[in-house]
């Protein structure tokens, strides 16, 4: 197939390639982003964004060492635009994690809206037209293409595309949704489902987002001018939310003991997390998304994915001195427990798995562990729990939080103000 979106960012899934590409655009995180993030200037330009999300979905790299890499050099009142859009990925997680039960709607209404397409032929050919970029709407067919080939849309087009599904094409939310779940190279639970319930207007009620033909024009330097747009769309109708909950504390660990270590695609940097005096004997690589009917991911996701735990396993077992085995699929939970039931493991210690797709099955392994008389901790990074607490409401008031919870995580929020273009 020949390659219709050649791209000048290199996502390949190791830790070592996203710190090169934030060490690549840490010179723009100044004016040029503040200037010119809203540009897409198409998948062979990408200077103008840093392209980090697909690491930073699987923390091969975190959102606190993002923050941390560019205020160990810039002050917070130049980076200030760029800073925000990291925090908006930690916004979301937390505001998901405070009300799991959106997630849960979210999964049943696309179950509901999978088998009305599936029984009526207009919405399943109106389906199929949007999905493959048949739709005759030049920059969402040119959208749909990009995405599934490379992974990757600008968040721009991400919104523009989410708003023509919506309001012009008239497709189900949550449709779109897991079209971009499967196909992007960051699609998280939190990030995916709650944008598109932003853009459809059920996540602050009334208020959608309309994709404007003179928007894309400009936005897009005149690569696309589409016609036909609903341009004068009403919100979904919604329920309002209900009060946000509470994280629950985490269990501390014991020391002095031998635990396995057991890590999934969410949190691809294990070895960062503090275990006291506890020694890691072993470990396993979980990937849940590996043979699930359920959750079909894009050939480019599920290679970036592989690739994301492979080289985790090869930095954990270097860093532990231990060995990491490969699973993969929702059937693995027996073998994963077989695995630590015949090692010399005193307990298993796994990174905190978010609201989404893999929490339910590290769940169930939690339980199976439990059953077996294996203590089970799972460790919840201090980034998370200082910030997600605060995603009680929008954005904007957890934006004005953000400086005292970068200052909270003792950085320097001045830098060493440099200038920067």
């Amino acid at each position: 197939m020949p390659d219709l979106f050649p791209q000048t960012v290199d996502f390949t899934p190791t830790r070592k390639a996203g710190l090169e590409r934030l060490k690549t655009f840490i010179p723009s995180v100044g004016a040029k982003y503040r200037n010119e993030r809203n540009f897409d200037y198409g998948p062979n330009d990408r200077s103008n964004v840093s392209a980090l999300s697909p690491w930073i979905r699987h923390r091969l790299i975190t959102e606190e060492e993002v923050c941390a890499t560019v205020l160990d050099q810039y002050a917070l009142s130049s980076t200030e635009k760029f800073i925000q859009e990291v925090m908006w990925r930690t916004y979301w997680k937390g505001w998901l994690e405070l009300r799991p039960s959106a997630f849960d709607i979210y999964q049943a209404d696309l179950e509901t809206a999978l088998d009305v397409a599936e029984a009526n032929g207009a919405i399943r050919r109106d389906y199929h037209a949007a999905i493959e970029g048949n739709t005759g709407i030049d920059c969402f067919d040119g959208w749909a293409k990009e995405l599934v080939e490379t992974g990757y849309l600008h968040n721009h087009a991400r919104m523009w595309f989410a708003s023509i599904w919506i309001f012009t094409l008239q497709l189900n939310w949550a449709l779109g949704a897991d079209f971009f779940y499967r196909h992007l190279l960051d699609g998280d639970a939190a990030s995916n489902t709650l944008s598109w319930r932003w853009v459809a207007g059920l996540q602050t009620l009334g208020k959608n987002y309309i994709a404007r033909a003179s928007n894309i024009r400009k936005f897009t330097n005149g690569r696309f001018s589409p016609a036909g747009l609903n341009e004068t769309a009403q919100a979904l109708p919604g329920e309002p939310h209900g009060k946000p909950g509470q994280l629950e504390p985490s269990r501390p660990l014991p020391s002095n003991k031998k635990a396995y270590f057991i890590f999934a695609e969410d949190d691809c940097r294990p070895e960062q997390l503090p275990l006291g005096t506890n020694e890691v004997i072993g470990g396993a690589s979980w990937n849940l998304s590996e043979n699930r009917s359920d959750l079909a991911l894009g050939d480019v996701v599920a290679s970036f994915t592989r690739g994301a735990l492979d080289d985790a396993n090869s930095r954990c077992s270097a860093y532990f001195g231990s060995t990491f085995s490969s699973h993969t699929g929702a059937l693995a939970i027996d073998d994963i427990v077989q695995e630590v039931v015949l090692s010399d493991a005193q307990m298993v210690v796994a990174p905190y798995s978010p609201v989404g797709h893999a929490r339910p099955f590290m769940m169930q392994l939690a339980a199976n562990f439990r059953r077996n008389n294996i203590d089970f901790f799972e460790l919840r990074r201090d980034w998370d729990t200082r910030a997600w607490p605060n995603a009680t409401k929008g954005f904007f008031p957890f934006k004005e939080k953000i400086p005292s919870l970068l200052l909270d995580a003792g950085f320097d929020i001045k830098g060493k103000q440099k200038r920067v273009a």
